[in-house]
């Protein structure tokens, strides 16, 4: 497989589960009746939204790719790793808005779920997840609604990440309407963590031993200080501080 920073289309792997496809999908037969008959009627609705959701995921892919295309063309660098997207699917919703005791309406979830459609941008350095994060969000059609910087103040069980909510503009036959997007801004290494968090989580349902919730808290410390080894080694092969981001 190529390295070669020269190819973006190598260089960003993108994974998308949209609107239709087996993510979306709920086994109505397994809930109450009454609950399936009211899903059942907002399901139409329902592709709506995730139709609406996933121009807006394409929105923010699509200014991803030109700022990595552009990084890639003045500077011989690409601080994008990977890129994926993800769509929640209607039994996540269900149970969210169960949890926060939202009703089964979709405009209510449209105002209060801000990460129906979700991004992860992983790149190489932890500068390169805030530079990227500034340029993205100083973007005129942007709109920064919440940051949440788990870099400066990681989770107590050590996740690492750095989330904005940002809306972006979506043209419709009907007229322009703002979607939310989240997107996930980590390092590799912290991606790599989070990945087996989950992984062990699932395994655990939730419900993680002490001693594994330790080594998990003490790998996120590893992966900080290999985050900050390989930023050093990097500075210190192309100079401190690397290529200017700013295009």
């Amino acid at each position: 497989m190529d390295d070669s920073p020269r190819r973006p289309a190598h260089t960003t792997d993108l994974e998308r589960r949209g609107p239709g496809g087996p993510d979306t999908a709920l086994d109505l037969a397994a809930l109450s009746p009454d609950l399936a008959q009211r899903l059942s009627a907002i399901g139409g609705e329902f592709q709506q939204l995730t139709l609406e959701y996933d121009f807006a995921m394409r929105e923010v892919e699509t200014k991803l790719r030109i700022l990595q295309d552009e990084f890639l063309h003045l500077h011989d660098y690409n601080p994008i790793e990977h890129l994926a997207t993800r769509m929640k699917s209607l039994d996540s919703l269900v149970a969210k808005a169960k949890r926060r005791g939202l009703p089964l309406d979709l405009d209510v979830w449209r105002q209060e779920i801000t990460d129906i459609a979700g991004t992860r941008v992983t790149c190489s350095f932890r500068r390169d997840v805030y530079r990227l994060f500034e340029l993205f969000t100083d973007r005129p059609d942007v709109e920064l609604v919440q940051v949440k910087d788990y870099i400066a103040h990681p989770k107590t069980n050590g996740y690492t990440s750095l989330h904005a909510t940002v809306r972006v503009p979506v043209y419709l036959s009907t007229g322009m309407v703002r979607i939310p997007v989240e997107i996930q801004f980590r390092t590799i290494a912290m991606d790599f963590w989070a990945s087996l968090d989950h992984k062990i989580k699932y395994k655990y349902d939730g419900e993680v031993p002490a001693d594994v919730a330790g080594e998990l808290k003490e790998a996120a410390q590893s992966a900080l200080d290999l985050d900050r080894r390989m930023e050093r080694l990097h500075d210190r092969v192309h100079g401190d501080g690397g290529p200017t981001l700013l295009v």
